[in-house]
C-alpha cells in the first residue's frame, strides 16, 4: 500500500519548499480549501487525510498504532519522505498541531517552520503542573468532562456529533460552516472516531513542547471552547522559537471561519522566518 492511497494524498503547486496541511479531529483535507490554494504559487502543497478520516483507507487503521499521536506523526513523516520537495512548512489544525510537533522533534532536519492552528498540548486541567507554576495548567476541561464526552460518544455518536460540532465550529454568523462540520463528523466511521477521540482528548504532550526547535507560530482564537487562550499561552512560553498570534474569532476552526486573518498571520510569520 502506498502512502498516497492510504492517506488520500493530493499534491499541487510548485516551489523549492513544501507546505503540508494536516486537519483536525472529525475533519478531512477539504477543510483547507479556503487556505491551501493561496500557497500553490510559492510552495509545493500537500493535503491529506489522517488515517481513519475522510477518504483515507479505513482498512489501514490499526488501533494499536493509532492509540498515540506518534502513529500519526510517523504517517506524516512517511508522506513527507515520499511526496515533499525540499524543507517543509507544516500547517496543523488542532490535534494535528501536536502531530506535526512530534514529527518535528523526530526529524527536525525535514522542517522549516510549523503553523499551529488552535493547538493544545493537553486538554485536561492540571492544578499541579510544575511547568505552569502557581495556579497550574488550564487545558479547558476537567478529567470528568472528558470522560463524560467520551461516554456520550460511545452511547450515541451521531447525536454527539450533531450537538457538539456546531459548538466546535463556532462561527455564529456562518451557519453553513456549522452544518459542514456536523456533516463531516457524522460521515466518519463511529468506531474509528471514538477511538481517535480517546487518543486526542486524553493525550498530554506538555513535556514534549520544549523539545521542538522548529520555528512556530501559534494561531489562537479569541474565543475557543476546545483550545482556550491558556493553552496557547502555555505553548508560547515553552516552545523555544514561537510566536503567538490571536485571531478575533469565535470557534475552533479559524482556517474556515476566518481564513483571511489566518492567512495574513501565516504570511507575516513566513516572511519573518524564511527571509
Amino acid at each position: 500500500m502506498t502512502v498516497q492511497f492510504r492517506n488520500n494524498v493530493h499534491v499541487s503547486g510548485d516551489g523549492g519548499a513544501t507546505m503540508v496541511f494536516s486537519h483536525g479531529f472529525g475533519c478531512d483535507q477539504t477543510m483547507w480549501r479556503f487556505m491551501a490554494p493561496k500557497y500553490t504559487d510559492r510552495f509545493r502543497v500537500i493535503t491529506y487525510d489522517l488515517t481513519g478520516s475522510g477518504h483515507s483507507d479505513l482498512s489501514a487503521y490499526d488501533r494499536t498504532r493509532y492509540s498515540t499521536l506518534q502513529g500519526y506523526a510517523d504517517d506524516l513523516l512517511h508522506i513527507i519522505d515520499e511526496c515533499a520537495a525540499g524543507p517543509v512548512v507544516l500547517v496543523g489544525h488542532s490535534v494535528s498541531a501536536m502531530i506535526g510537533m512530534l514529527a518535528s522533534i523526530q526529524a527536525p532536519e525535514r522542517f522549516l517552520a510549523q503553523v499551529m492552528v488552535a493547538p493544545s498540548a493537553c486538554y485536561i486541567n492540571d492544578p499541579n503542573c510544575a511547568m505552569s507554576g502557581a495556579g497550574g495548567y488550564t487545558g479547558g476541561f476537567e478529567r470528568s468532562d472528558i470522560d463524560e464526552l467520551l461516554e456520550t460518544m460511545d452511547a450515541n455518536y451521531l447525536g454527539w456529533s450533531s450537538n457538539l460540532a456546531p459548538t466546535i465550529m463556532g462561527a455564529p454568523n456562518q451557519p453553513s460552516l456549522r452544518e459542514e462540520l456536523t456533516d463531516s463528523f457524522c460521515r466518519n466511521d463511529p468506531h474509528i472516531a471514538r477511538h481517535f477521540a480517546r487518543t486526542t482528548f486524553l493525550s498530554d504532550h506538555r513535556a514534549d513542547v520544549p523539545l521542538s526547535a522548529t520555528p512556530a507560530v501559534i494561531l489562537q482564537c479569541s474565543d475557543d471552547l476546545i483550545a482556550p487562550r491558556s493553552a496557547g499561552d502555555f505553548l508560547h512560553r515553552h516552545l523555544p522559537r514561537s510566536q503567538l498570534h490571536v485571531i478575533d474569532n469565535i470557534g475552533h476552526c479559524p482556517h474556515m471561519s476566518a481564513p483571511t486573518a489566518s492567512s495574513r498571520a501565516i504570511d507575516a510569520f513566513l516572511a519573518a522566518t524564511l527571509d
